[in-house]
């Protein structure tokens, strides 16, 4: 089987966010499977050389596709002037490019042309960014289209209207063009990656504005949850960790306390070490982790944010750290070795998300024996079980809400599981035994796939 598999980020290559890492973890399961991916790429560092031609309308301005090995494998990448950016989406002030619209016209319809040429057996679109693909194919393959966070859906001007050749009807969005609602019409299947998301998607409040479009569908959306790439985080054998653990032998993760210590200049402690790894955003909940910040003195433990993002919540990531500083420690921007170093050390780790598709961090932070405290909302809720609700099953701690309050209780609960050996224990096992690999959901997905072909 054949897969043409359209994304704007595949990490290492590409990563901004979650769909980087989500877009190479699938890939990778799907083609351990034996299916035949091609991944096609925007060439935003302006690096393809050679390949074909592709025939775009000429508003495009020329496009050509050529491939590239990665360390997650070959990719297509797609060429042209406006996709050449130093970074995918923003410029330097965080400000989104003023064409995206016209540069993500551009290669939905450069993913065209490469259907045209390639025939694939499935198209598999991801996100907004590919959304216009099924408006430039008269007739498309079987397709499916992956929404990982809907909250971002692309919505433009409707003068794009005029340019699509298929279905332009299905992209109008209250008298603009909406690149997302156009291909939750016309794909085959739509799928978000998790079921409680795609359970909160179909409600008003919670839906960002698409549930009727998804209501729509019917049987035809539904929730698969993502996974991690288990061979990368993997505190048995990461190379970022001066020190492996597994199941077996957890108590070696308290050296890995001492090195974090250590790292953020902390003296010797007894105190459980709270850590969390996010972009700073609203939809991260990083204001209610400050607020966790603000009284890590009263629940008895330390607490570390790594993260860059929106400069209002750095700055007040920065002055909290000034008021604590023996206590609260903020490193802004992205370190890699850091970042396995926190889910290595760290006692507990928070993901307080006011709404969350999947979450990757709470399933890493289970891996590596750190207790999850999260909210109760999309990926969260299908892969944490509150350990006091649930004494036998828990792997974490759950607030009931996406408030500074019920957090909090949900951080002070688990600093009482932490403080009782038996009980942190007990937690940390049942979390590092789950299996969050790519493998379940490949298959998912693969039998997705093998239904939508079997139809044709």
């Amino acid at each position: 089987m054949k897969v043409l598999f359209a994304t704007a980020e595949f990490a290492p290559k590409v990563k901004v966010g979650g769909l980087g890492d989500a877009s190479s973890g699938l890939v990778r399961a799907l083609r351990d499977l034996g299916i035949q991916m091609e991944v096609v790429l925007p060439d935003y560092e302006g690096e393809g050389a050679g390949g074909i031609d592709l025939d775009v309308p000429g508003w495009v301005g020329g496009a050509r596709a050529g491939t590239l090995d990665t360390p997650a494998g070959q990719v297509t990448l797609v060429s042209s002037e406006t996709l050449t950016r130093p970074h995918p989406y923003t410029d330097q002030s965080g400000e989104g490019w003023p064409d995206n619209d016209f540069r993500f016209m551009a290669f939905s319809a450069a993913i065209a042309a490469l259907v045209e040429d390639r025939r694939p057996d499935v198209l598999h679109l991801n996100d907004w960014h590919t959304g216009a693909t099924l408006g430039f194919l008269q007739d498309p393959p079987p397709t499916v289209l992956t929404m990982h966070n809907p909250a971002y859906q692309g919505t433009t001007s409707g003068l794009w209207l005029s340019v699509l050749e298929r279905r332009p009807e299905a992209y109008e969005w209250y008298g603009g063009t909406n690149p997302l609602t156009g291909a939750i019409a016309l794909a085959d299947r739509v799928v978000t990656v998790s079921p409680t998301f795609a359970t909160e998607l179909l409600r008003p409040e919670t839906s960002f504005g698409l549930d009727g479009p998804l209501a729509a569908r019917g049987s035809r959306f539904s929730g698969i949850l993502n996974g991690i790439e288990t061979d990368i985080w993997d505190p048995s054998a990461d190379p970022h960790l001066p020190v492996h653990y597994d199941t077996e032998n957890p108590s070696r993760k308290r050296e890995l306390g001492r090195r974090l210590s250590e790292e953020l200049s902390w003296s010797a402690s007894r105190d459980p070490i709270i850590g969390m790894v996010t972009r700073l955003t609203g939809q991260k909940g990083v204001d209610i982790a400050l607020e966790v910040a603000k009284i890590v003195d009263e629940l008895g433990a330390r607490m570390v944010l790594l993260g860059s993002g929106e400069a209002p919540l750095a700055e007040s990531a920065e002055r909290v750290a000034g008021l604590m500083p023996d206590l609260f420690r903020f490193r802004h921007g992205y370190d890699e070795q850091l970042a396995h170093l926190i889910f290595g050390g760290s006692d507990i780790y928070l993901v307080p998300s006011r709404f969350e598709p999947c979450g990757l961090t709470q399933m890493q932070a289970m891996r590596y024996g750190a207790i999850p405290v999260v909210t109760n909302v999309g990926g969260l809720a299908d892969t944490v079980v509150d350990a006091d609700a649930n004494p036998t099953t828990g792997t974490g701690f759950v607030a009931v809400k996406p408030t500074a309050e019920n957090f909090t209780n949900a951080v002070s609960r688990a600093i009482r599981a932490w403080r009782s050996t038996k009980r942190r224990g007990q937690i940390r096992r049942l979390g590092m035994s789950q299996d969050w690999s790519w493998m379940r959901p490949s298959r998912q997905y693969l039998e997705l796939y093998r239904g939508l072909t079997s139809a044709r």
